[in-house]
């Protein structure tokens, strides 16, 4: 029976090599796949368009990047943002977002609260500690950790918590260094594991946005691809108000649009972020919400991220995302539009970050004025966290 030990031996091993191959290849082999950059990143940039581009505060509202564990102060040859392409593309902020879960055949339409979850298979690929198996909120914390240790292993990489902070970032950049701003927000508040107290110690760990929902309907409401398209639950009010209270900017990306107007009620008008998203009246889409409800936000003074992929801008180039931005400009004003790029998010975009410059020129291109250049590409984000941040 020596072959039938041999056999098993050689199975043993292949099942081994398996193992090794999830937990070492399969995190990167999913990201290298989900994030994609691909289609027309427009013409390369002019002199005077790169001349422009180095003036600009350049700003994007929503990356994934802390979910798939790979390194963020180093350049990867795959995904579409690291620490290095910021800098390359000129970005002075970014906001990290936290992904916590993500239902399984996820779509636009409708999802059920209770689908299988996609961030469970990552999480034990990645060797996530056990806590986070069945906590959203560790897997906020632990992502926020990720953002939290490169800004403290790079000094070209600062965490922005205030408006204080947000002013030394400021005036080291008018020095000429070469520095971004990192943030922290939430893709849902599922987050909350149910818990308002969670709301203060994802401040303290340095949240300074939340988003409302993700994919699916959760305890606080209604998502846009729920089954429910309910407003905001007791629980959600109770949140909304605690978040407000905190000084922690609410961001409605994927919310239904019923929680939009139950939130803007709550906070009694207050500022919302819609961090990534396009416009239904650009790119019918059921991604977008109506620009009836769009322009509730923005009429209560609040920023609109345009995402960098097709689903939201009915375009695979860098011409659509241009299109996009130029149509909420004119419809809702140059001083609500902001860049969301969804970099990261299981997207495939034209540029990544390294290429910003492009964008600058396809706006250009598209008749945007140098000073509607300088407001969507970054200054509007600034001018909106300088504002909304705490003091210091």
């Amino acid at each position: 029976m020596t072959w039938l030990k041999g056999l098993l031996t050689v199975v043993s091993l292949l099942a081994g090599a398996l193992v090794a191959a999830f937990f070492m290849l399969g995190p990167q082999w999913v990201d290298r796949n989900a994030n994609l950059v691909l289609g027309d990143p427009g013409r390369a940039p002019t002199p005077e368009a790169r001349a422009l581009h180095a003036q600009l505060i350049v700003g994007d509202l929503h990356a994934d990047s802390a979910l798939w564990g790979k390194d963020l102060l180093h350049r990867n040859e795959w995904g579409q943002v690291d620490l290095p392409r910021l800098i390359e593309g000129g970005a002075a902020l970014q906001m990290f977002t936290t992904v916590t879960k993500s239902p399984q055949g996820q779509n636009y339409e409708q999802n059920a609260t209770d689908t299988a979850d996609n961030i469970t298979l990552l999480a034990i690929a990645q060797r996530w500690p056990a806590a986070t198996f069945d906590s959203l909120f560790a897997r906020a914390m632990l992502q926020a950790d990720r953002v939290r240790a490169a800004a403290a292993q790079s000094p070209q990489m600062t965490l922005i918590t205030s408006q204080s902070e947000l002013s030394q970032l400021l005036a080291r950049r008018g020095r000429g260094e070469a520095v971004v701003g990192a943030l922290l927000g939430t893709e849902g508040s599922h987050a909350l594991d149910g818990q308002l107290d969670n709301i203060g110690q994802l401040y303290d760990a340095g949240f300074r946005m939340m988003g409302l929902h993700h994919f699916f309907d959760n305890s606080l409401g209604g998502s846009l691809h729920g089954e429910s398209q309910a407003g905001l639950t007791p629980f959600g009010e109770l949140a909304v108000r605690n978040m407000q209270k905190k000084g922690i900017m609410i961001d409605v990306a994927h919310s239904s649009e019923a929680t939009v107007r139950d939130t803007l009620r709550v906070t009694e008008g207050d500022a919302l972020i819609v961090s990534h998203t396009g416009f239904d009246g650009h790119c019918p889409s059921p991604r977008n919400i109506s620009d009836e409800t769009m322009a509730l936000i923005t009429e209560a003074g609040g920023l609109i991220g345009v995402g960098f992929w097709a689903d939201v801008t009915c375009g695979k180039g860098i011409d659509a995302i241009a299109s996009a931005i130029q149509y909420g400009v004119e419809r809702f004003g140059v001083d609500h539009i902001a860049l969301g790029s969804d970099w990261d998010g299981s997207v495939t975009t034209p540029i990544d970050a390294s290429q910003l410059p492009h964008l600058t020129q396809a706006l250009l291109d598209a008749g945007l004025t140098q000073t509607e250049v300088r407001a969507v590409m970054g200054g509007n984000m600034w001018r909106f966290l300088a504002q909304h941040l705490p003091p210091g």
